[in-house]
């Protein structure tokens, strides 16, 4: 008897729990797909002991970066998983970078996101440095126009500031900011 009123309760209590995970926190649709487009810029910086190595006059590879950016996201109520891929041009020591991730997190506030990433990335040298490729991890936020209080400013999916850091194969640092847009 007091699992058939468990049972009861429960299936009572499922209509309740679908409808308010309807919408994520951002007012979009709790489950669904968002794509996205963004344009990024840092610096990624290689340790002397990374599969780039040394080379006479230069002690480690490094240089600026400016990075497009597309991906998308799958909102899961609270949480999203995603899939981006980045086209990298660089300097400096560094002349083109490419690649494609996985990423994983959950949304705060009205429009933010908080994330961990893994993929893969594809680098290459200049000035004699050679071309690789590795592992990448990495992690990062999106702060949205509504965090901040400037509410109205654009649809609820709209433009977010991202900051993020990046590892190759725990050999860099690659930190980036810049502007992402959703749709």
């Amino acid at each position: 008897m007091k699992k058939f009123a468990l049972a009861a309760i429960m299936a009572a209590c499922l209509p309740v729990a679908a409808q308010a995970q309807d919408t994520a926190p951002d007012g979009t649709a709790a489950f669904g797909i968002e794509p996205y487009v963004g344009v990024l810029g840092g610096y990624h910086s290689f340790d002397r002991n990374s599969e780039f190595g040394s080379r006479p006059g230069l002690t480690k590879m490094n240089g600026a970066l400016i990075s497009g950016i597309a991906g998308v996201n799958v909102p899961l109520g609270a949480f999203f998983v995603g899939a981006e891929g980045n086209a990298t041009k660089g300097f400096s020591d560094i002349d083109w970078e490419y690649g494609a991730k996985g990423r994983a997190g959950f949304r705060a506030g009205q429009s933010g996101l908080i994330y961990l990433s893994a993929g893969y990335q594809w680098v290459n040298g200049r000035r004699g440095w050679s071309d690789q490729k590795d592992w990448v991890y990495g992690g990062g936020i999106e702060i949205g126009p509504k965090d901040v209080g400037l509410t109205g400013v654009s649809l609820p999916a709209g433009a977010r500031l991202r900051l993020q850091i990046d590892t190759y194969d725990f050999d860099s640092i690659r930190p980036m900011a810049g502007v992402v847009f959703h749709f």
